[in-house]
């Protein structure tokens, strides 16, 4: 990062009147970020700058003079440009250095949680904000996706496994079928409500997953290219968020918003032993993601909206859900509030996280540089993001809901016109 990309990884003015801001927020958080290497890092640093500016003001001043001069007189100024060099050579190594330092730590920094974010150390400090109908019924012992899928031979986790390795699946007949019915139900929703449809580069450039704040916290869980320098996206969130980096946006076009359909992959590092295999946390998946670049006044409204957007989504395939309020040490990096949505899976009798619904005011704006003009000025825009559907797990939601005693899967109703009036999936003869 450059000096100036360096000075927006966060509200440096706001650090430096109100550095106990950030030390609250990382004891929220539970992060070993020590605030005072920041403060110190950042009186250094412009300390250093000023001195370098000003010898390279005198330098570029005397070598403007130089030419006009003779005698003692050149000589003298000529032997201070010469201590001036090496003056100036030593500060701006130091400079470098310091700028190494200072974009390393603050690089790390998070964003400042919303005042309605719960604190707590983990995901024991959830908050369950509402339910969506009752938990359903079965008058026999409900199968997990895993075991219909196979018996439907819809699901092929065996040959997959074979070809490449863990966590990944072969989707197989009306699992097919079913899947690009969820995607056209999805959008058919929110291309009514105004999404611009997308289908985004699934490899980008690093600045794009620094930019969203991916990176550096969570640079392990990515896949790279070594011979392009690429990193294949978890999320379309990335491609979206960076489409208007360096861009101002006019504050009359806001809220812009953007409905992407991309597969993701991740390496999922740390997380065995947290998932029940299937298709429920693996390497590559598809996902439709809903991204908005707001205003801040109206922001926060936008957010619930953008929630409710993904709550009608679900409602429609008749789920039994609930809305989780995330705490400060199970949300992201880039996170200022963060929602859940958890679906019921009769076959795990637990509730599994389906989608998540992220506000992260201008934290990635400013990675990005993306601003909106009104008038004469200039502010970072607010954005936000929300899963609108995660299809592997939304298949496997489906298939635990829907089944029936004989082994069978019923289609939700809603996608049936999208499944070529598919009602029901039913074992092979």
């Amino acid at each position: 990062m450059t000096q100036d990309g360096a000075g927006q990884m966060i509200d440096l003015e706001l650090f430096r009147k109100n550095p106990q801001i950030f030390k609250a927020e990382m004891d929220k958080r539970g992060l070993d970020i020590d605030v005072g290497t920041g403060m110190e890092l950042d009186r250094e640093r412009r300390e250093l700058t000023y001195k370098v500016d000003q010898l390279r003001a005198r330098k570029n001043e005397a070598s403007l003079v130089i030419p006009g001069l003779a005698g003692a007189e050149k000589e003298k100024l000529i032997s201070e440009m010469k201590s001036i060099n090496v003056d100036l050579k030593t500060f701006e190594e130091r400079l470098e250095k310091v700028e190494k330092d200072f974009n390393n730590h603050f690089s790390a920094y998070p964003n400042l949680s919303h005042e309605t974010t719960p604190i707590g150390p983990d995901e024991s400090g959830n908050v369950v904000v509402s339910y969506n109908l009752e938990k359903p019924e079965f008058d026999f012992q409900p199968r997990n996706h895993i075991e219909l899928g196979t018996s439907l031979d819809i699901l092929d986790e065996e040959r997959a496994t074979r070809i490449s390795g863990s966590r990944f699946v072969f989707l197989k007949n009306e699992a097919v079928i079913l899947e690009f019915a969820l995607v056209q139900y999805v959008f058919n929703i929110l291309t009514g409500k105004g999404f611009t449809p997308m289908l985004p580069p699934l490899m980008v450039k690093e600045n794009a997953m620094y930019g969203t704040g991916f990176f550096p916290v969570e640079r392990s869980q990515y896949y790279k290219t070594e011979l392009d320098d690429l990193f294949l996206i978890g999320t379309s969130e990335v491609p979206l968020c960076a489409y208007h980096s360096n861009e101002f946006l006019e504050k009359e076009s806001l809220p812009l918003k953007y409905a992407a359909f991309s597969s993701c992959f991740r390496r999922e590092a740390g997380s065995y032993g947290k998932d029940m295999g299937g298709m429920f946390r693996v390497h590559q998946f598809d996902k439709v993601e809903m991204f908005i670049f707001a205003c801040p006044d109206n922001s926060w409204e936008e957010y619930e909206r953008l929630r409710g957007t993904l709550e009608e989504i679900m409602k429609g395939l008749g789920f039994h859900y609930r809305i989780m309020n995330m705490c400060t040490g199970d949300i992201g990096t880039p996170n200022a509030k963060k929602y859940d949505l958890e679906v019921w899976l009769p076959g795990q009798e637990n509730y599994r996280e389906l989608a998540s619904c992220s506000h992260d005011t201008d934290f990635q704006s400013r990675r990005l540089n993306i601003k909106f003009k009104d008038g004469k000025n200039r502010f970072f825009v607010h954005t936000m993001n929300s899963t609108a559907c995660a299809v592997g797990r939304t298949l496997l939601a489906i298939y635990e809901n829907y089944q029936e005693s004989d082994g069978s899967i019923s289609v939700p109703e809603v996608l049936r016109p999208y499944a070529g009036g598919m009602r029901k999936i039913e074992k092979k003869r």
